[in-house]
């Protein structure tokens, strides 16, 4: 059994707009089911700890999968995700994996959380996966290798693509775009259609493109921790 640390955003302010955001709970649901039913333990962080935001959309009866529908059944997991652990207090050495879920929380928060950085730069040194799916891939902004260069610097790499974020109206109030900023890092980045399924592993870091390919991501990294 391996211990895997999921990372939440704790931020639920959509930019300017007076809209709700947070984490997309497909992009939670679907992996914590595919690392829990492998026999995993997982253990639930977020820069603020308790309760992170849902993003409302995710929620939406449209937007529903069979791990969302079992997430809603399950008290248990229901009481773990409102008992995140502040992301100060993780000890980085109790965990063989990291994952992040997206929706546009993390953009804001977990891109510049210091805890956040320091954890991935940890973990990719300590030769850990590191995974994050749609616009989690934002958590590398600011990361870094040892000798000072990008982490995902000729890194395969992929994530919410400029074209879902103009189909979804939010190329103006995001921060940054995903691909963009992947690509200005010096990664090498590559989508398919958007919508479609699509996620990327390359040495350490798993990446997944948006939230249909939450499923993948969570396969690749049961592959990487049973190599």
């Amino acid at each position: 059994m391996k211990n895997i640390l999921f990372v939440l955003t704790s931020h639920e302010d959509l930019g300017d707009t007076k809209q709700k955001t947070g984490f997309w709970i497909e992009e939670f649901a679907n992996p914590y089911y595919i690392v829990r039913d492998a026999g995993h333990s997982i253990t639930l962080a977020s820069p603020k700890g308790g309760l992170p935001p849902i993003d409302p959309k995710s929620d939406a009866p449209d937007q529903q999968t069979p791990a969302t529908v079992r997430f809603k059944k399950d008290k248990q997991a229901q009481k773990e995700l409102s008992e995140t652990i502040p992301l100060s207090k993780i000890n980085g050495e109790a965990f063989d994996a990291v994952f992040y879920p997206g929706g546009h929380g993390p953009l804001w928060d977990l891109t510049e959380n210091y805890d956040s950085i320091t954890l991935i730069e940890s973990f990719y040194r300590e030769e850990k996966p590191v995974s994050a799916v749609c616009h989690a891939p934002a958590i590398f902004k600011h990361t870094k290798k040892e000798d000072g260069t990008p982490l995902v610097k000729d890194k395969k790499v992929t994530g919410f693509s400029n074209s879902e974020e103009a189909a979804v109206a939010l190329t103006d109030v995001v921060p940054f775009l995903v691909e963009d900023m992947l690509k200005n890092r010096g990664s090498i980045y590559s989508k398919k259609e958007d919508w479609q399924p699509y996620a990327i592993a390359d040495g350490l870091l798993i990446t997944g493109q948006n939230p249909a390919s939450s499923e993948k991501v969570a396969q690749l990294l049961l592959e990487k921790l049973e190599a």
